[in-house]
């Protein structure tokens, strides 16, 4: 049995510059920490586990599973810091990963693992049946997997940035989120071999991968063979084959009854999954919190900790030691505006204003001349780069699109200077009449706010897979989004065929992505006289 050790001073000062930092209330009880415990999993394997324990007043037991490591930033913002305000705390390295045993089997393994640690938990001297569970983005994926079947001691979840569906993340548009995907199992074997170089390599084999035929040979030579997951990803490309059972945990949302707190972030990858629990939870009146700041996926390890460790601190004190109750369901941050809105429930009312597209690039309320179309060529030889966006690679988030916006593949259609703010709050939905002369056929469709000095930044998007037998128009609900655009600003629409690599681009053929090796390209056309934006008001 690994010894118990108390903080040092570099870790005690730390812990007094979080707290002034993130205005967090102060410590309540000296806590120790117990490194490299061993939690027997059913099938023999042990997960290497962390345990900091407050030394008074304890409130409770705050799970975190992770395939991260236990250090920082988890150690810092979550181990550390609830210890010291009377929590016990468990930071968990999943299988294969951290110096725990067993085949790391991503995604799989933490329904079972999760129900084998809480097994372990309640025959701990100390745990007194009161349990939270806590993480992102992964982290979160494991409270989801757990949650298929909610251990009854559970009091409250925090789930940040976390999807409870990885078939739809990796292929819910129609086409497999390549860059964010090999990304993440690059990143994951590097952190298992250990060290800043590796990571670094690892992160750029995956990216020049990207850019290689065939698709899949050039993946598996960059993660050196040593992440099989990955070729089971890639050769499944229908959401629907039994294949991805075991990537699903949506039976969570109709099995949780504890508190969850939902983080997200408006230009994070999973938005739309945060925003779909939070109707499922609300819906069955489970008691469900939404939080969503103009954050990134990644914003969520240092930009964004100020708010969440608060708002995770407060929700954990309220259903862990009856803190006081959270003054509104909904809190949103409005980009554009810099501001914090409360409310009662999301979405709010709004009403629609409707805006024409026109052949001569124009956005306004009239139409265009009846029959006028306009078009471009996509050539996946040559693919539309993807731009910031809602996605969890680097690079992610608002950006400057006008290089963007000036490629010959890239159509844009303009609003003339606002003459008042206007403020968005919703899903803006775009109905395009679009011709393609190829069946196999992607559209990419973005909404960005341009300021006087011609700067376009993308606010939200859209990213679909035609259905090769589809015909008539398309109807194309972008993500949802809270921003204003101010008096002077226009509101710009992007069309593209393409977003490369966030996404593997379309080789034209309909041969499968991981085999491609020829390209066909396509003409799009839009008929502007039918096409449409709508965005809800506030």
């Amino acid at each position: 049995m690994p010894a118990p050790s108390t903080p040092g001073l570099i870790a005690r000062a730390a812990g007094a510059v979080h707290t002034r930092a993130f205005s967090l209330p102060p410590a309540r009880t000296a806590y120790t920490i117990t490194r490299g415990l061993r939690v027997p999993a059913r099938d023999g394997a042990e997960l290497v586990t962390d345990h900091y324990e407050p030394r008074a007043g304890a409130r409770g037991a705050v799970l975190i599973r992770s395939p991260y490591g236990r250090g920082l930033p988890v150690s810092l913002l979550h181990g550390r810091m609830l210890a010291a305000r009377g929590f016990h705390v468990l930071v968990q390295s999943v299988r294969g990963t951290g110096g725990s045993s067993g085949v790391l089997r991503p995604m799989t393994q933490e329904a079972a693992d999760g129900q084998d640690t809480v097994a372990w938990l309640r025959e701990q001297p100390w745990f007194d049946g009161r349990l939270a569970t806590l993480g992102g983005s992964y982290l979160g994926w494991s409270q989801w997997s757990l949650l298929r079947d909610p251990p009854p001691e559970l009091k409250a979840a925090v789930v940040v940035v976390g999807p409870h569906d990885m078939a739809r993340a990796m292929y819910g548009t129609g086409a497999f989120a390549l860059a964010d995907f090999l990304g993440w199992s690059a990143t994951v074997l590097a952190q298992s071999d250990g060290g800043l170089r590796q990571a670094m390599t690892s992160g750029r084999r995956a990216r020049k991968a990207t850019h290689e035929t065939p698709l899949g040979a050039a993946a598996e030579t960059a993660l050196d063979g040593a992440a099989p997951w990955f070729a089971g990803w890639l050769s499944h490309a229908d959401p629907a084959d039994p294949f991805w059972n075991a990537y699903d945990a949506s039976e969570s949302l109709t099995e949780v009854e504890a508190p969850v707190l939902l983080v997200g972030g408006w230009h994070d990858v999973f938005l739309d999954q945060t925003l779909e629990q939070y109707r499922a939870l609300s819906t069955r009146d489970v008691d469900v919190a939404l939080t969503i700041g103009p954050w990134k996926h990644l914003d969520t390890l240092a930009a964004a900790a100020r708010v969440i460790d608060r708002e995770t601190l407060a929700w954990l004190e309220q259903h862990l030691d009856g803190g006081p109750a959270r003054s509104q369901p909904v809190r949103v941050h409005v980009t554009g505006a810099g501001e914090w809105r409360t409310l009662p429930s999301w979405p709010p009312a709004t009403t629609d204003r409707v805006l024409r597209l026109r052949a001569d690039g124009r956005l306004g309320d009239t139409a265009g001349v009846e029959g006028a179309s306009t078009g471009f060529r996509y050539d996946p030889a040559d693919p539309t780069p993807a731009v910031g966006g809602r996605h969890m690679s680097a690079g992610a988030g608002a950006r400057d699109n006008r290089a963007l916006e000036a490629r010959p593949d890239v159509l844009t259609f303009t609003s003339e200077p606002l003459g008042s703010a206007l403020e968005v709050i919703g899903a803006p939905r775009v109905e395009l009449a679009l011709k393609t002369d190829n069946p196999h056929a992607d559209v990419f469709v973005r909404l960005c706010d341009v300021d006087p000095r011609g700067r376009s930044r993308n606010v939200t998007e859209v990213f679909r897979r035609l259905d090769p037998g589809r015909a008539g128009a398309l109807s194309l609900d972008l993500g949802a989004c809270a921003h204003r655009f101010a008096a002077g600003h226009r509101l710009r629409l992007q069309v593209s065929g393409g977003a490369h690599p966030r996404y593997a681009r379309n080789p034209g053929t309909g041969e499968p992505i991981a085999t491609a090796t020829t390209f066909t390209a396509t003409r799009y056309t839009v008929h502007c006289a039918r096409s449409t934006l709508t965005v809800p008001i506030a």
